[in-house]
């Protein structure tokens, strides 16, 4: 069951000097670690996908989805959102009610995000955060933990990062038989089915609360213009990264029918429902 959604959430603060005094706040306001280490993630992926996240069908569906979960299940405190790139996710929170504090490794998605209005912004990875063990409430992993290739690692430092009783949302993309160079050009370790997911982080201390698949019209499309591309060698990893970013948009009667279709999906979300099948994941879990 979800939780009432607490009042003043959005005046809610995230204290980085206390919380991680080892990071450096620069003149420009961001907050920065020592040390700056690469990512499995594409160089100019995140200001490739600023130029379309807010005309996006599937950022926006995301969103829609992302924020009704999130707010069934009301944390306390503010959201630590790791990995949050631009700022999309964390900016459709705020204006949901939602404090948010967003951590991304790469400086393009960390000023991205502070443009945005998010505050605070933290540019380092999570390993070099050095923030105190139990002190964040809850924390987001949107579309994330497939860029990890150690997810064991990844989900066990959230964990250790959660208050008992501290929450973890996630989004991951679905189903490993969709697997096309547009994951390998997206940095991608793994695609996962909701077991596969539920596995992984009952193995690092999480107990899942809620599970569900997003875009459920999607799978078939992916497939045929993405996967059996690629299975057939006619879509390579270096050709689809601008492909993949321009599927996200769609104009006219094609994105009447695409918002139609998805519209039930997030409606049945928002009343606490799930859908079967879909191209992406969305799970909550709590840490005990």
């Amino acid at each position: 069951m979800g939780r009432s959604h607490p009042a003043d959430v959005r005046h809610m603060t995230f204290d980085v000097s206390s919380l991680a005094p080892g990071l450096e706040r620069r003149a420009d306001g961001i907050w920065f670690a020592h040390r700056q280490a690469p990512v499995s993630y594409p160089e100019h992926g995140n200001a490739a996908f600023l130029e379309i996240e807010d005309r996006s069908f599937w950022f926006r569906h995301r969103n829609r989805c992302i924020a009704s979960v999130v707010r069934r299940y009301a944390p306390h405190g503010a959201l630590l959102d790791i990995g949050g790139g631009n700022g999309y996710v964390s900016k459709g929170l705020i204006e949901a009610g939602i404090a948010c504090a967003l951590l991304e490794p790469s400086i393009d998605g960390a000023l991205a995000a502070q443009a945005r209005g998010i505050d605070p912004v933290i540019c380092a990875r999570l390993q070099d955060l050095g923030m105190a063990s139990a002190s964040v409430g809850a924390a987001g992993m949107f579309d994330v933990l497939e860029h990890i290739e150690d997810e064991a690692d990844a989900l066990q430092r959230v964990h250790a990062l959660l208050r008992p009783g501290g929450l973890l949302f996630l989004t991951v993309p679905a189903y490993p038989f969709l697997h096309s160079a547009d994951d390998v050009a997206d940095g991608h370790f793994r695609r996962y089915t909701l077991r596969s997911l539920t596995r992984a982080v009952i193995g690092s201390g999480f107990r899942p609360e809620y599970a569900t698949y997003l875009f459920a019209p999607l799978p078939p499309l992916v497939l045929l213009l993405r996967t059996l591309p690629s299975l057939l060698g006619l879509r390579q990893p270096a050709d689809a990264e601008l492909p993949q970013a321009s599927e996200h948009v769609r104009h006219g009667f094609s994105a009447r029918i695409i918002e139609t279709l998805l519209d039930p999906e997030a409606q049945r979300i928002m009343a606490g429902g799930t859908i079967p099948f879909g191209s992406s994941c969305l799970a909550v879990c709590i840490k005990d």
